[in-house]
């Protein structure tokens, strides 16, 4: 519902914002962050009454959009019924969302391990990775994310671990396959996944394979670039773990509940983790979940040995059953259908089309409602609109760019020199277009800064 607008209130709200949130990932007196007012659906609306067509879905976690019906009604009912419990208990909220999760994820990772977040679920799953294997470290791509946490932030792959990365933390990066920027100096898919299969394996053979306990990827790489890997390169990461006894671990916090236009986007390459992070989507972000899937054999090491781990939270029954009712929305409404759907059909085309007429884009990439527009000051070169990790008047271009896109209603995802095209999974067609066509608008402006 559009709310009235009420500009002193949306002051207040952002005066006591200013004076005592600390926020993540800013310098604190740099930042002007907006007052919301209201959200539904794929839109929300600030305290002046402007409204804004949500292409982040939050922070790519509102799968199934803002306030459905069923989930805020799912919350207030187990509010009503057993608002929080210990984790050490049975609690049917948190039984049911583990099963339906688990008749979703790949192969057999049937056991369930709730945490609060993504990043906490990372945490988790490289500590049960090395007490399984004996071993210590763990293995992760440039390029990707995997949390703000101290092991989380160290696997990741991307400036945010550079403040915290001391080089103890057991993390060896490589890097995994990006055909438009090829490190291997690849001109096909083919070419690519081969020569990032042998310099991985290069990698585990000169770390030694009996130190490594697991390999972390992102399936789909997300706020890194939205890197779809070519076929054949999990498959093949899948045998290099086999073949070394290294534990697969799979990052579908990002990627997971819809958002490839699979339940989880290892159902794109017919491959199973031996563990499998999830978040965001699970429950669309009402209320914070996330949490492991873990595969029988590692469960096993776990059957009469105590796991050396937990959390006050884990399977908060508010959250757990918002993610059952988000969930049970996603199969009734058919929202993972919709996310291939729509994507294949409008959104991909949609961007194809852009990318013929903007000078600044370089390449289209993506999948289901996952994609990513990678903006450039020359195609032939490749150049990069901003620099690698550019801050202040070096990043101007797409300051411009993101300010353009909001002038016109659409609130953009914007990392580094690309944006994101993440709306919720459950957009509608008119919704898709309008997004395209502000997006049209704004490229004008990144055209401005190409050569």
């Amino acid at each position: 519902m559009t709310p009235q607008p009420n500009p002193q209130v949306g002051a207040a709200v952002k005066a006591a914002d200013r004076a005592h949130v600390f926020h993540s990932w800013s310098a604190q007196e740099l930042i002007d962050p907006l007052a919301v007012a209201s959200a539904e659906g794929s839109y929300f609306w600030d305290y002046d009454g402007r409204r804004y067509l949500d292409f982040t879905s939050g922070l790519v976690f509102t799968n199934i959009g803002y306030q459905h019906p069923k989930v805020v009604a799912a919350i207030q009912e187990q509010a009503a019924t057993l608002t929080t419990f210990a984790p050490a208990f049975a609690v049917e909220a948190r039984s049911e969302a583990a099963r339906l999760i688990a008749e979703r994820t790949p192969g057999d990772l049937d056991k369930i391990f709730f945490t609060n977040g993504g990043a906490d679920a990372i945490e988790h799953a490289v500590r049960m990775a090395r007490l399984h294997t004996g071993r210590p470290k763990v293995l992760s791509a440039y390029r990707s994310y995997h949390g703000g946490t101290q092991q989380a932030v160290n696997i990741t792959g991307d400036p945010r671990r550079w403040a915290s990365d001391s080089a103890s933390a057991g993390v060896v990066h490589f890097w995994a396959p990006y055909l438009y920027r090829s490190r291997f100096y690849a001109e096909t898919e083919q070419q690519e996944c081969e020569r990032a299969l042998e310099h991985l394996e290069t990698t585990i053979a000169f770390e030694g394979p009996g130190t490594i306990a697991a390999i972390v990827l992102e399936t789909v790489p997300g706020t890194a670039g939205i890197m779809v890997p070519p076929p054949g390169y999990l498959a093949g990461v899948r045998e290099l773990c086999d073949k070394y006894g290294i534990v697969f671990v799979l990052d579908e916090v990002m990627a997971g509940f819809g958002r490839t236009g699979e339940w989880f986007a290892a159902d794109l390459f017919d491959v199973t983790p031996d563990l499998m992070t999830f978040a965001k989507g699970v429950n669309s972000g009402y209320v914070p979940l996330g949490g492991v899937a873990i595969s029988g054999k590692i469960a096993e090491t776990f059957g009469k040995r105590a796991y050396p781990g937990g959390l006050t939270y884990s399977g908060h029954p508010l959250a757990c059953a918002a993610a059952v009712a988000t969930i049970n929305v996603m199969a009734e409404e058919g929202v993972v259908e919709n996310a291939a759907n729509l994507g294949a059909r409008v959104i991909e085309p949609g961007l194809r089309e852009l990318a013929e007429r903007h000078p600044s884009v370089g390449e289209v990439r993506g999948v289901g409602m996952f994609w990513a527009l990678e903006l450039v000051k020359d195609r032939e070169t490749r150049e990069p609109l901003v620099p690698y990790n550019a801050a202040g008047e070096a990043n101007a271009p797409m300051a411009a760019f993101g300010a353009a896109a909001k002038a016109n209603g659409l609130w953009p995802f914007i990392n580094m020199n690309r944006t994101h095209v993440v709306p919720p999974c459950n957009v509608t067609e008119a919704e898709a277009k309008e997004g395209l066509a502000a997006l049209d608008t704004a490229l004008s402006v990144a055209d401005e800064y190409t050569a």
